[in-house]
């Protein structure tokens, strides 16, 4: 406060520096006053734009589905590389190419479980909830089922098995054909590594794929057909029976399955005819 200051001003000011001193100020903000009232008068500096918000690719078209020629190529390139089932299964985890994967209700590829050398090949048509969260086939109720049946059978230890597709569908919906078919080169490399004398396919879907034939699962049960690869160098017996899972909800058609099941395992168990 400048000596000449008028002694009202004087007293008013070391009035204001008593008061705030007592309040515990010992220190200034800053050198130079600020007449606050002032700069609340001036206009606010402008905040910078934001940028731009970055272009989103579109939305693929309601229904769109990748090329199945390009995906059934590529799963043959990954198949055709796989020396055995360890690598088979990797490749199958590393495809891109089947859209069931990408649908929101699969959380990991299921590829298969039992004897890598198994007489029987047991072919479904794709994993559930449970065969979801464990990562094996058929483990759920239906797949309790069957076990049953193919230990009555005296079959345990002499089934390799898996599905049309390896990724579970919304809702367990039935896989549809372009899936089976983007799927369809693994199963095939799958039946060349194991090499089993026969084919046990479970339910409709898994027959008609596997078979190329549009016969429901009423009519193609309990009859034997030929599987053909699709290079035709492969050849084998494959019997279509009812799925676990419609035998749980139509337990009187158990006794069907079952016959089905005997007459595989008395052509498996016949003996070799001489050539």
């Amino acid at each position: 406060m400048p000596q000449t200051a008028p002694p009202a001003d004087r007293a008013l000011a070391e009035s204001l520096l008593a008061f705030w001193a007592d309040a515990g100020v010992d220190s200034l903000f800053l050198d130079a006053p600020v007449d606050r009232i002032a700069a609340g008068l001036a206009p606010p500096p402008r905040r910078a734009e934001p940028p731009p918000p970055t272009a989103l690719r579109a939305p693929p078209a309601p229904g769109a589905r990748p090329d199945v020629a390009d995906a059934a190529a590529e799963a043959r390139r990954l198949a055709a590389a796989a020396g055995d089932l360890a690598a088979l299964k990797a490749a199958i985890e590393a495809y891109e190419g089947c859209p069931i994967r990408f649908e929101g209700a699969a959380r990991q590829a299921v590829f298969s479980r039992g004897a890598p050398d198994a007489p029987v090949m047991i072919v479904g048509e794709g994993p559930g909830a449970e065969e979801d969260a464990r990562g094996e086939p058929f483990v759920g109720r239906a797949g309790q089922l069957l076990d049953r049946m193919l230990a009555a059978a005296g079959l345990t230890d002499r089934v390799f098995i898996t599905n049309t597709v390896f990724w579970r569908p919304p809702g367990n919906r039935t896989p549809t054909p372009a899936e089976q078919a983007a799927c369809a080169p693994f199963v095939e490399r799958a039946i060349e590594l194991v090499r089993p004398k026969m084919l046990l396919l479970l339910g409709g879907a898994s027959a008609k794929a596997m078979l190329r034939r549009e016969e429901g699962i009423l009519s193609m049960r309990g009859r034997w057909f030929e599987w053909r690869s699709a290079d035709e160098r492969l050849e084998l017996p494959a019997m279509p029976t009812l799925h676990p899972a419609f035998l749980l909800r139509q337990p009187a058609a158990k006794k069907k399955a079952w016959s089905d099941i005997l007459s595989l395992v008395q052509r498996l168990d016949r003996p070799e005819r001489p050539h």
